[in-house]
């Protein structure tokens, strides 16, 4: 009976390490499409103030984006969002921003400073907009 439970706790095991080694393999490669993307998305103005990598079974990149609400009028943003139709991680920022602004003005709120975008790179990514200075996070 024991060895049937060791058996079984190693078979476990070895499909544990097997889904840890494919999770950190396609973060990693996440990571990098990631990593390619964040040129273009300084170029449309958004300064990277924050850059961290997680390491564990699925590994994560968070980064912190900053840039000015003038530099983002709903035309330039969809402009960015024409220009980079074939990049994934440019095109999921820029819509995430555009829906943003877009929920925020049904609000009726006047927009704070700074704009923050934070992404959390990892099965599945995450990416958050702030208008204005998070207390909690």
């Amino acid at each position: 009976m024991i060895d049937i439970l060791k058996k079984t706790l190693q078979e476990a095991s070895e499909v544990v390490g097997n889904i840890g080694t494919n999770a950190k393999e396609k973060g990693y490669e996440l990571i990098e499409e990631w990593l390619k993307g964040i040129p273009t998305l300084r170029e449309a103005g958004l300064e990277v103030t924050s850059f961290a990598l997680g390491v564990a079974i699925s590994p994560s990149l968070e980064l912190e984006l900053r840039g000015k609400h003038e530099d983002f009028p709903p035309e330039r943003i969809q402009e960015l969002l024409n220009q980079n139709k074939l990049n994934p991680v440019t095109t999921s920022v820029f819509t995430t921003l555009k829906t943003t602004y877009k929920l925020h003005a049904s609000i009726d709120a006047p927009i704070q400073n700074p704009l923050i975008i934070k992404v959390k790179v990892k099965i599945p990514p995450e990416i958050n907009v702030f208008l204005g200075e998070p207390i909690i996070y």
